[in-house]
């Protein structure tokens, strides 16, 4: 998140998961004050939409891009409140700082001593032009999905939503500019194939909630399985396929 006054500098917070693939592992055991990084420009697939007023709810580690956003807000002079839920304050980074930051703003609700937060309530209360940004855990998107108006609800998730595919099938993939054709079989990814014949793709999630692997199609149907929208010509290689024998991309 953006530090306020300070361009160019970011606050990460990152969750110790010791079942993770590997990132959050790498960070809290090997990262120490001074280490040099090297380091992407930021990618939004979470932008904030103007609006005189905002419902922000957030669950657990989900108050990452929260926090930043209630910040903009107030400054902006728009209404903004946040409900931060979590299963005790111990669990829940930044409630303290919330609290003294923000006073009633913000509620913070510990579910293993209060509560679960009653959505359909918070929806009623809604302002006529109020928009609602959620991040949080499947379940709480869940329930923010079944009373809010979707044209008013923003969400971003830690994982893709479950979904039916047709089995893969082997495609192959033309690179425009250099030259190259790549078979992608069936039980690897387009990512995998395009990386393992030379081309650099970045990527991070490798789940399709991201987007940073995405990629130019020149020609040829994808078929796209992330859970973000890919812009029109373009896919994310790390989930998505194709419906055509072929792909033109732009490598």
């Amino acid at each position: 998140m953006r530090r306020p006054g300070r361009p160019g500098c970011y606050r990460i917070a990152v969750r110790h998961e010791r079942l993770s693939r590997g990132g959050s592992e790498y960070v809290h055991r090997y990262l120490r004050q001074g280490r040099t990084l090297d380091v992407s420009l930021p990618r939004n697939n979470f932008p904030l939409v103007p609006a005189p007023e905002y419902l922000f709810l957030a669950g657990g580690i989900g108050i990452t891009p929260i926090l930043p956003m209630l910040r903009a807000v107030l400054a902006a002079g728009a209404t903004g409140t946040l409900v931060y839920a979590g299963k005790s304050l111990a669990t829940m980074p930044f409630a303290g700082e919330l609290r003294s930051s923000h006073g009633d703003r913000v509620r913070i609700v510990a579910t293993q001593q209060q509560t679960r937060p009653d959505f359909a309530t918070l929806a009623a209360a809604l302002g006529p032009r109020a928009l609602v940004y959620c991040c949080g855990p499947a379940s709480m998107l869940a329930a923010a999905q079944a009373v809010f108006p979707a044209e008013r609800l923003h969400a971003e998730r830690f994982r893709p939503v479950a979904k039916q595919f047709t089995p893969n099938k082997a495609f192959e993939v033309d690179c425009a500019r250099s030259g190259q054709t790549i078979q992608v079989s069936p039980n690897e990814s387009l990512l995998d194939a395009l990386n393992h014949a030379g081309h650099r793709v970045a990527s991070g999630c490798r789940e399709g909630v991201c987007g940073s692997c995405e990629i130019t199609v020149v020609d040829g149907e994808p078929e796209h399985r992330d859970d973000i929208g890919a812009p029109p010509g373009c896919m994310y290689a790390c989930v998505s396929r194709a419906t055509s024998h072929r792909l033109v991309v732009d490598l």
